[in-house]
């Protein structure tokens, strides 16, 4: 497996130097900072990130107030006493996209939520502590536990909600196989997630980075070379939290 530094000057070059890269490499949040924030609030990413699967991000972005406000700002307790006639009658709702499965997600995760609270005091704390370097295993836990959270899906809630984490896009998984991490394209199989996970356990022992700038500098070192000012004004822009 090729070494980390050999991939961070690739990435260097290719941005035009180490302080346009660093640009793109926007800070993490601390386990304090997301147990603190309202389980609400997770939901709302959750959801957002559903939605965004099969559209096109924009389209959401547009709709969010609308979402926001249909849902009850996400609030737990209101969307979990609703009556199936309420759920159903989200069909004529024009302030949300009209996916009667995805709008069933939003009560089944919120059921989801409502166990791990139980269990953990909020799904926050869950969150927060799970270890970063078993990434794996939570985006399986999402995955089994929760509504239309496989593929990319709960990589990119664990992104938005500033939670250290890797995000196998198409250049990530391209920049991996290239430097010597035998997986398929596209990542699926539980044997190859375990590699990726050991491939990037192993590079933040050499580097010190989090795990998210590692996942963007192996993006940002393979690929079509976007600008860096296109990137940064991409970046956060589906960021609630």
């Amino acid at each position: 497996m090729q070494k980390f530094s050999i991939i961070y000057e690739a990435a260097v070059k290719r941005k035009g130097g180490e302080q346009e890269l660093r640009k793109l490499l926007v800070p993490v949040r601390s386990p304090d900072y997301l147990r603190q924030v309202s389980d609400d609030r997770y939901l709302a990413q959750l959801t957002r990130c559903v939605f965004n699967a099969g559209f096109h991000w924009r389209v959401i972005s547009s709709k969010w107030d609308g979402f926001e406000k249909a849902f009850h700002g996400f609030d737990l307790g209101h969307l979990l006493t609703k009556s199936p006639e309420e759920w159903e009658a989200y069909l004529e709702d024009t302030r949300i996209i009209r996916n009667w499965q995805k709008i069933q997600t939003v009560y089944e995760n919120a059921l989801m939520f409502e166990d791990i609270a139980a269990e953990h005091g909020s799904f926050a704390a869950f969150f927060a502590d799970w270890p970063i370097d078993d990434q794996v295993g939570l985006m399986r836990y999402l995955h089994k536990h929760g509504a239309r959270l496989g593929g990319k899906t709960a990589q990119w809630f664990i992104r938005f909600s500033g939670k250290d984490g890797f995000v196998l896009s198409d250049d990530v998984v391209t920049a991996l196989i290239a430097n010597g991490v035998e997986v398929n394209n596209p990542v699926t199989s539980q044997r190859d997630l375990k590699s990726v996970q050991t491939a990037f356990n192993n590079w933040q022992k050499e580097s010190g980075l989090p795990y998210t700038h590692i996942s963007k500098v192996l993006s940002y070192s393979v690929g079509d070379n976007v600008p860096v000012d296109v990137l940064t004004g991409y970046q956060g822009s589906q960021t609630l939290t």
